[in-house]
């Protein structure tokens, strides 16, 4: 029973956690939560009257814990656990014997799944990645092959069809994440460490998770309902029996629950199933611009009124953005007449939407407000994410050499500017976000040359000042300090 008791820093058990352990101990019944002076009562309490052998059996209250809202716990398990399977995987691990020789070994991997539709199932995609076989087990232990409709790695979601005697399996009504509120009560069902199916319940702790790097398009549900390997792939549902996300990941030091959970929101979820389940692939919406979140620091290096809204830092050439009249620099506030929270967000909301359809944007640029339209197309191969940075003594320069340019692999337009050779780690350049490989191009707006007129502009600037930095193959603004 010790097991039990939360510890608090320092290895304190705590106080309540500790009594709770007792009172289980000691087989008190659920219903004493409710009333913590029932002992002192119970002395004077008289015996019960014994009820008329022809009276008709009493339903037994239900214990205030078994409740949540006013609706019975047990009732929405019953009716969700028919809809959540557990889906085992086998893949070819090949050995490190020489040449080749030897056969390779099996890999078996566990998680878990939804019933969506007849005979299609909602997972991970990581839990079904590179599987050679895959088997499906229903609630009522039957077990049934699958096989992969589609992927899309970039949310971590799969759709699998079943094969076999299909029948009773019930797809769960998706529900609106979007309604979700914190505080809100949901259940986590799926099959942790392959025990079995289990129910675990807690709260939406908070919702709009993203940059997390989990995954390339995260919003998020954080839940503090137990998840834990082999929880993959299974379903989040709230008080009404409905999904609402599909439990995806953990952060956890030790591999197991310490009570921050991912799931991804069903209205994140509901348009790539429909894409997987129709064109076997996730077809995204594409601008065409690299961007960034604006915080206090960029906010003040461009006048801005407040910290909100992205910045374009890269527009892509023969884009849509381009063709739109984006230019670097601008800070998209809206779109589609909503209003514009974040990098994760804007990107979840374009890639959401269909190719070729205009979306229009309220962006700022040079402090006045411009109205554009965009025809987005459809989003072409991987893309590496733009890295994030948020000013600088500790930084060793060089020039753009031949090599330097073949090593960075410096598009072509890059003609001038100067190398971030290295970066003193803890110095003010670290703390800005330079790093090794960046080609510096601009500072407050002016070109750079080469070395020496980057420290030249530097040193003439004072307060905030706007660096842009070539990275990867986009560019990026940084703000440094002087």
């Amino acid at each position: 029973m010790v097991a039990s008791a939360r510890l608090l820093p320092g290895g304190m058990q705590h106080p309540s956690a500790r009594v709770s352990v007792a009172l289980l101990a000691l087989g008190a019944p659920l219903a004493c939560a409710r009333a913590p002076d029932a002992s002192a009562r119970a002395v004077a309490a008289p015996p019960p009257e014994r009820a008329p052998a022809t009276s008709a059996p009493v339903a037994l209250p239900t214990p205030a814990l078994a409740r949540a809202g006013g609706v019975g716990i047990a009732d929405v398990v019953e009716r969700v656990l028919p809809s959540v399977v557990s889906v085992s995987s086998k893949r070819a691990v090949h050995g490190s014997m020489p040449f080749g020789f030897g056969a390779p070994d099996r890999q078996s991997g566990i998680g878990s799944g939804v019933v969506i539709g007849p005979g299609l199932v909602v997972t991970n995609n990581h839990v079904v990645a590179d599987a050679d076989e895959l088997k499906v087990e229903t609630a009522d232990k039957r077990k049934l092959s699958a096989r992969v409709v589609g992927t899309d790695p970039k949310s971590d979601l799969a759709v699998l069809e079943l094969s076999g005697d299909t029948k009773g399996l019930v797809p769960l009504e998706l529900g609106d994440s979007s309604r979700l509120r914190l505080d809100d009560v949901v259940l986590a069902v799926g099959n942790p460490f392959g025990v079995g199916q289990t129910v675990t319940m807690g709260i939406v702790s908070a919702k709009g998770r993203a940059n997390m790097g989990i995954v390339d398009y995260e919003d998020f549900i954080q839940t503090d309902a137990a998840i834990n390997p082999g929880n993959s792939g299974g379903a989040l549902v709230d008080m009404d029996g409905r999904l609402v996300g599909i439990n995806t990941a953990i952060l956890s030091r030790t591999g197991g629950n310490v009570g921050i959970g991912f799931a991804i929101p069903t209205n994140m979820a509901k348009p790539i199933i429909d894409s997987l389940r129709s064109q076997g692939k996730v077809v995204r919406g594409w601008l065409g611009v690299s961007i960034q979140d604006v915080d206090q620091e960029l906010a003040t290096a461009l006048a801005l009124a407040a910290p909100s809204g992205v910045l374009v830092s890269d527009v892509q050439r023969g884009s849509p953005a381009e063709r739109a009249g984006l230019l670097r620099g601008d800070v998209i506030t809206a779109l589609e007449g909503q209003k514009v929270d974040g990098v994760g967000q804007f990107r979840n909301r374009i890639a959401a939407t269909a190719a070729g359809k205009q979306v229009k944007l309220v962006l700022l640029r040079d402090k006045k407000s411009v109205e554009l339209s965009a025809a987005l197309a459809e989003q072409p191969g991987d893309r590496k994410p733009l890295a994030r940075a948020d000013g600088p003594s500790g930084l060793t320069l060089g020039e753009i050499t031949p090599e330097a340019r073949r090593s960075l692999r410096l598009p072509s337009e890059v003609t001038a500017g100067a190398v971030v050779v290295e970066v003193e780690r803890g110095s003010a350049a670290a703390k800005t976000g330079f790093r090794p490989g960046d080609v510096v191009i601009e500072v407050n707006r002016q070109r750079v040359s080469g070395v020496e007129r980057f420290r030249e502009l530097l040193t003439k600037a004072t307060g905030r000042v706007l660096v842009l930095v070539v990275r990867e193959g986009s560019t990026l603004f940084l703000v440094a300090t002087r």
